[in-house]
């Protein structure tokens, strides 16, 4: 909802959003390669700090640049209802990375509803994994990869990856993983 708004409202506001863009698409591959990686591994700690510096130019890139420019263009009415349709579309969202997907429409649009359902899925069973003891784990823990499984395959559908920009497609687009 923000960056719709920002490319309609504010001058230059396509390559800001597009470099906003790009930010959340190496934040979205770092966490991927995160969350693949063990805790333990020699280029973990290198990883968890390029994963926050990046997501820390993100957040100031959109804290001072971007709703600043917001502020001085919209009404407070107009920026209420651009909070209101940002949170409503922020809670049937995704919740995890997904970089094959395109961050415009009609990727992005079409990838929201199969994606949020095994996202959410895949969060109650972490969930439940941490609340529970005993065999259940093992259940978690598979039916975790299977959803995570299915998320790949839905994220890898050519549709969803329709109205991309050059700048924010994903490295493994390229090399076939």
């Amino acid at each position: 909802m923000l960056f719709p708004a920002a490319r309609r409202v504010l001058p230059g506001g396509d390559p800001l959003t597009l470099h906003i863009e790009t930010a959340h698409q190496q934040v979205d591959e770092l966490v991927t390669r995160l969350d693949a990686s063990s805790a333990d591994a020699p280029d973990h700690a290198a990883l968890l700090e390029r994963t926050f510096a990046v997501l820390d130019e993100d957040v100031r890139s959109e804290e001072d640049e971007l709703l600043p420019r917001l502020q001085q263009l919209l009404s407070p009415r107009q920026l209420r209802a651009l909070g209101r349709w940002w949170e409503l579309v922020r809670r049937i969202s995704p919740t995890r990375p997904h970089p094959l997907v395109s961050r415009r429409p009609p990727g992005q649009a079409l990838s929201a509803l199969p994606l949020t359902v095994l996202d959410r899925g895949r969060d109650r069973l972490q969930w439940l994994d941490e609340v529970t003891s005993g065999w259940w784990g093992e259940w978690f823990a598979w039916a975790d990869r299977a959803l995570a499984a299915a998320a790949g395959a839905v994220e890898r559908l050519p549709v969803l990856q329709r109205g991309e920009r050059a700048a924010t497609r994903q490295s493994v687009r390229d090399s076939g993983r």
